[in-house]
């Protein structure tokens, strides 16, 4: 049976996961994400789909964050007429990624035409690539699939999720293609989570695979240990309040951010920190915390613990949310210590652009990073610590105290990794490829499963197909 694997999108690179599975009767997509970095290459990499989606039989979504749905709109601009499948509460959260978009596409592009007619010049507007319609006809075509539940989604092809502990409602997709009375077993490993992070369970694992499509972001980096980040979190919370300044801390929307009120909330329950406000600065975050909240069938067993049946573990009386822009302006009229989470994580676009410029060049303040930082980001930047850095076209200097925490990374490091493929017979699992890592980290990763004794592990090509 000719099975082949391939990738356009998260091939020695983080973002613009699009990967797919190709038999003999169908084609299966998973994850069409955006990419990130460079605005104008970015812009025309999204733009240009390498691929037909006509010939997609089905697409099976394994998270709602943006590097991996990003782009299902331009899927079916493009002919496809097929669903998607996720989680329920992936559905939920991506209808939140979409819409916001959209909303920004839009607003980038009206911004890029005031700016050339004011300099009276002809630069780069990145024309949306869909629109608020185009979203909703997406979200349309959606077919909740809960873990654990099996379901044909193309012909011979069975899909099954199981939950990825990445971010709420993420999935493995473990797909049996069933041809001539032979079944292979593949699993898409999606973005896979670490053991202990709080809220969400920890990784499952899916019956035993053939081949192993596994992420490698931190193919060549170690994490701190989860236990350590209440610790840490104190430390830089109390540091920065003692010196009178504000921790300003770009997050992701969906996931980070909850991870990090969650933890605060605790903080300040075991009065390990005062009680300061707390400002969520991001409207799609604060949507986000509340699909948190309507899906607590996702949660692990000490969250619920924690905060009993009916409790918030997102409500409580200093955590302020600002859902208008007059609101996000008098934060930055505060004169006293302050927390303020906003987006975008990656400190690209988003709320969290006004606070870093506001705040970076005082050195009363920290900068705290809580996520992966794509190479040529802004948030790259300021963990590199450059003296200057660009915001909204200025440069500024960065005084600020940078502080990087990543035992908050929902990502496995290759201990990880490894000890996650711990589970499985190395003499049954006759492949890995690797996926949504930069090639360093991908190198590494690559002779760390080497050495460990898998025998056949590559790591995917941009376009190139390889036979499972």
């Amino acid at each position: 049976m000719a099975i082949n694997i391939y990738s356009w999108g998260a091939a020695e690179e983080v973002t613009g996961s699009k990967h797919f599975l190709e038999t003999p009767r169908a084609l299966v997509q998973v994850d069409c994400g955006m990419f990130q970095g460079r605005r104008q290459e970015t812009y025309e990499k999204n733009r240009k789909l390498p691929f037909d989606p006509r010939n997609v039989n089905a697409v099976v979504l394994t998270h709602g964050h943006f590097d991996h749905c990003g782009n299902l709109p331009s899927l079916y601009k493009g002919g496809y007429d097929g669903a998607v499948y996720a989680t329920p509460a992936t559905r939920d959260i991506s209808q939140l990624v979409l819409a916001d978009s959209a909303h920004i596409q839009a607003s980038d592009a009206a911004w890029a035409e005031r700016r050339n007619a004011r300099k009276g010049r002809r630069g780069f507007v990145p024309k949306p690539l869909y629109d608020h319609e185009d979203t909703e006809r997406t979200m349309a075509r959606f077919e909740n699939l809960k873990y654990r539940e099996r379901k044909e989604v193309a012909p011979g092809v069975f899909l099954t999720f199981f939950d990825a502990g990445h971010i709420l409602g993420s999935a493995m997709a473990f797909l049996e293609v069933e041809e001539g009375g032979t079944t292979r077993k593949i699993l898409f490993g999606g973005d896979l989570g670490r053991n202990g992070l709080p809220i969400l369970r920890d990784p499952q694992h899916p019956p035993q695979p053939e081949v192993y499509i596994s992420e490698s972001t931190y193919g060549n980096r170690l994490h701190d240990e989860v236990s350590e980040v209440d610790d840490q979190m104190a430390e830089v919370v109390n540091w920065t309040i003692k010196k009178g300044g504000k921790v300003i801390i770009p997050a992701f929307a969906i996931g980070r951010t909850q991870e990090i009120v969650y933890c605060l909330h605790l903080l300040q329950r075991e009065r390990r920190i005062p009680k300061i406000p707390i400002f969520i600065d991001s409207p799609m975050a604060i949507k986000a915390t509340s699909i948190f909240s309507r899906h607590p069938d996702c949660y692990d067993q000490a969250t619920r613990d924690t905060f009993g049946k009916d409790a918030n573990p997102f409500g409580f009386e200093n955590l302020r949310v600002t859902r208008s822009v007059e609101e996000s302006k008098m934060i930055n009229e505060l004169d006293k210590p302050a927390i303020i989470i906003s987006a975008s994580g990656m400190a690209e676009a988003g709320r969290i652009l006004h606070h870093l410029r506001n705040n970076i060049e005082d050195p009363k303040n920290t900068v705290l990073v809580v996520g992966f930082m794509a190479e040529h980001t802004l948030g790259r930047r300021i963990v590199e610590r450059r003296e200057k850095v660009r915001i909204f076209g200025e440069e500024f200097s960065l005084r600020a105290r940078v502080k990087v925490l990543n035992a908050f990374s929902a990502h496995a490091d290759y201990n990880e990794l490894l000890g996650y493929l711990d589970h499985y017979s190395k003499k049954e699992l006759r492949k890995i490829l690797l996926v949504h890592g930069e090639k360093d980290a991908q190198a590494s990763l690559l002779k760390k499963m080497t050495e460990s004794g898998y025998r056949d592990v590559k790591a995917i090509k941009y376009g190139k197909k390889y036979r499972v």
